[in-house]
């Protein structure tokens, strides 16, 4: 009997799911599959948590899909070779699943497209992650916005009630719908069989946040030293395990602010779908030959949180220690690494993508683009976020560095590893000649 696939990626959730809910509406029953993926998974560390709440999220599934009557495959390797051992155990008529914008997951649904063709299978894609998607939104001479003001406005002029209607796809998943799996898929990888240990890190509910908590978010999005200022909806929006439709209805109901930040997601994975090449270099090619100072030591402490400056060292501790750094403190420390330090911000970036439990490409390069002032939408080059200020403005009674950097105010506290207007003026002028 003919089935199709709905191969899970950054969507490990059966409500409101687009691919899966086509899949389902289609004429062949539907076996969900999620895939270990030998080429990512090669690169991580044994203990890294973000493989925990993804096994965690792939078992959930397999047990509501089965607590529907259906079956569910996971396998462990490198796609294509998944691929080629799926085409000769099921008779696939097609794979559907939703896009990915990042470089390496277009180059591999290429590939994964063109063996399924060769075997009279198609690769069906759909847009779940995102509202406006690849080339939905562009200025009126059809380029890619680099502005994010425009952007914004763009984006809300376009979108329309029903861009957040849920898809059907939990209602469908039933009996009738749903294709078995062949003994051998009975069994799931483990994390001890795939080489990984258990370790997990706290995240909130994989559900809408409260409304308090939204209601307020133009308040207290800014102060770290507050549990739930801020959503904490990052690592479900990472995998896929909270709808962006529901979230972003409800900070268009909500909180305005919210809704705009939201966006902000939107127009980074358009400009990582359009501009692939600043996954790893600069947008602007001015900013390509910076003369960044290679200084490792310095770079450790930054990574440790020893750098003596107390607001940066409190963000550093808390993303080592927990996988989630506030926001507030990821532009105070990324700005104190690439400015006052002056080291190349792929290092930092490179840091947080090991580190956090949300690590998001787009976003994460974006972000770190912004700061060192070398993106597509970038904040002036010679802009420079000062620790002590920041810390005077968002944690005045020191509420978050007291909790994260215990020994603050004592002779165990590291000296700063530079001066900050020293370092400030140092890498204004350095990116100043380097430019030329």
């Amino acid at each position: 009997m003919k089935i199709s696939l709905f191969w899970h990626r950054r969507d490990l959730r059966f409500e409101d799911n687009a691919g899966l809910a086509a899949a389902l509406q289609a004429e062949e029953p539907v076996l969900p599959l999620f895939i270990y993926d030998k080429t990512i998974l090669d690169k991580l560390e044994p203990e890294d948590a973000r493989l925990t709440f993804i096994f965690d999220q792939v078992e959930r599934l397999a047990d509501e899909a089965h607590a529907a009557d259906g079956g569910f495959v996971a396998r462990h390797g490198k796609v294509l070779d998944v691929f080629r051992q799926l085409l000769k155990d099921y008779d696939v008529a097609a794979v559907y699943t939703n896009e990915d914008y990042e470089p390496y997951a277009t180059e591999r649904d290429a590939a994964v497209a063109e063996l399924l063709q060769k075997h009279g299978a198609e690769l069906r894609s759909f847009k779940d992650q995102v509202i406006f998607a690849k080339d939905e939104v562009l200025t009126k001479n059809g380029k890619p916005h680099k502005v994010f003001g425009a952007y914004s406005k763009t984006w809300q002029a376009q979108m329309k009630p029903e861009d957040f209607k849920p898809h059907p796809s939990a209602r469908l998943l039933k009996k009738e719908n749903l294709a078995q799996p062949i003994a051998a898929d009975k069994t799931r990888p483990t994390l001890q069989k795939m080489g990984f240990k258990r370790h997990e890190q706290y995240t909130v509910p994989a559900k809408l946040p409260p409304p308090g908590v939204v209601k307020d978010y133009d308040k207290t999005r800014d102060t770290p030293a507050l549990e739930r200022g801020t959503t904490r909806m990052s690592v479900h929006l990472r995998f896929g395990t909270v709808s962006i439709r529901s979230l972003m209805q409800q900070a268009d109901k909500l909180n305005e602010k919210l809704l705009n930040e939201m966006i902000w997601r939107d127009f980074f994975m358009m400009l990582l779908w359009h501009f692939p090449n600043t996954a790893t270099e600069a947008y602007d090619p001015k900013m390509r030959h910076l003369p960044y100072r290679d200084a490792p030591k310095e770079y450790k402490a930054w990574c440790e949180g020893r750098t003596g400056q107390p607001f940066v060292d409190a963000g550093m501790r808390q993303l080592n220690q927990t996988g989630y750094i506030h926001n507030r403190a990821r532009i105070v420390a990324a700005g104190y690494l690439v400015k006052h330090l002056f080291i190349d911000w792929t290092l930092g970036e490179h840091y947080f993508s090991e580190k956090l439990l949300d690590y998001d490409m787009s976003n994460n390069v974006g972000n770190w683009q912004w700061m060192a002032g070398t993106g597509a939408v970038a904040a002036p080059w010679f802009r420079v976020y000062n620790p002590e200020t920041q810390q005077k403005q968002y944690d005045p009674d020191l509420a978050y560095i007291k909790e994260w950097v215990p020994e603050y105010g004592t002779d165990k506290y590291p000296k700063p590893l530079v001066d900050l207007k020293e370092g400030r003026d140092r890498a204004i002028e350095a990116i100043r000649k380097g430019r030329k």
